[in-house]
């Protein structure tokens, strides 16, 4: 009956055997049934970053902890690895926002590169009351599954570094992107969309703070490149649409622009005000992740402060632009269209 249970829990997984023990025997994340969405259904996940190493998809989450009516709890940064898009190796926390010693708390969006042999996760968090506000910590590692460490001391962005912003919680979202000569770009922002170059050591700037004009710009910008175009993902407000968040994006020759507005790719996502953008081409197939509030977990109903992750396959027209993208339960468990 052993046997035979086990068993039963591959087919309604969609995996098999062997990834099932190892999954079972590694504290790998549960599988949604047949793959499909929300992608993981051990724990409320959010604002998803993805990064490929060699075979592997890495994707960086912040972990949704509220509770009752909470907003947003969120304590630390969590990853997840698959290396066929249909089973998921969950390795776990990586970094707490107080383990940047100047935080006091607020694990928000975050994003994982690689650069000079080393791994550099940039995230936002609650700056203390000696430079108050929302702030970018830059962390490295030796891994990508971390552990993560502070490699500056200090924060790398802070509020008064970016006085015309409407608020205090305007310096979040970080996205980092890097050319191919090795140019690192830090890409962040709510209400206004900043940008800056790093320096080689990936822990400072070079050069000053800059905006990028987009129109219905919220926040959850992403940068990424598809024949030799530059692309702006990131979530937007038209309330003649939603009062919700959508997906728009801008492109560019260069990460410097001109930029020009492409309009919106995604609706809003279900159960949840904010939706947050990743897109990632893997083993020659591009995909889009983003999270909704459809999940139930432990007896807690999905919505603005317990979210889950989600992808969907993303395509492209003949003139470059991408076509609209449709949340599913399927995800990229059905199969890719021609």
């Amino acid at each position: 009956m052993i046997r035979s249970g086990w068993m039963q829990a591959c087919a309604v997984a969609g995996v098999s055997t062997t990834a099932f023990f190892a999954m079972a025997f590694s504290g790998a994340a549960q599988v949604a049934p047949k793959g499909g969405n929300p992608l993981f259904t051990d724990a409320f996940t959010a604002d998803p970053a993805a990064l490929v190493v060699k075979d592997t998809l890495y994707l960086y989450v912040g972990h949704d902890q509220a509770t009752g009516d909470e907003m947003f709890t969120m304590r630390e940064w969590l990853v997840y690895s698959t290396e066929d898009m249909k089973t998921w190796q969950a390795h776990g926390p990586i970094m707490k926002a107080t383990d940047f010693k100047w935080a006091v708390r607020d694990s928000w969006a975050s994003q994982v590169v690689e650069s000079n042999g080393k791994f550099w996760l940039y995230a936002a968090v609650e700056h203390d009351k000696t430079h108050p506000g929302k702030a970018i910590g830059v962390a490295v590692s030796d891994s990508p599954t971390g552990p993560f460490v502070d490699a500056r001391g200090s924060a790398l962005i802070s509020n008064d570094m970016t006085p015309q912003g409407p608020h205090t919680w305007d310096d979040i979202d970080p996205t980092v992107y890097i050319e191919d000569d090795g140019t690192a770009w830090l890409i962040w922002g709510n209400a206004n969309c900043y940008y800056a170059r790093l320096k080689p050591n990936m822990t400072e700037l070079d050069g000053p703070i800059q905006q990028i004009p987009l129109p219905k710009y919220v926040e959850g910008p992403w940068i990424h490149k598809h024949a030799q175009t530059y692309y702006l993902t990131y979530a937007s407000m038209d309330k003649a649409v939603s009062n919700d968040e959508l997906i728009s994006y801008a492109t560019a020759p260069s990460i410097t622009g001109p930029w020009t507005y492409r309009g919106e790719i995604s609706g809003p996502a279900e159960n949840s005000f904010t939706i947050h953008p990743a897109i990632v081409e893997f083993k020659g197939q591009p995909y889009f992740f983003y999270h909704n509030g459809k999940l139930t977990l432990n007896g807690e109903k999905g919505g603005l402060g317990r979210r889950a992750v989600a992808v969907e396959h993303l395509y492209y027209n003949t003139d470059g632009t991408i076509k609209p993208i449709v949340h599913t339960t399927e995800g990229v468990s059905a199969p890719r269209q021609k």
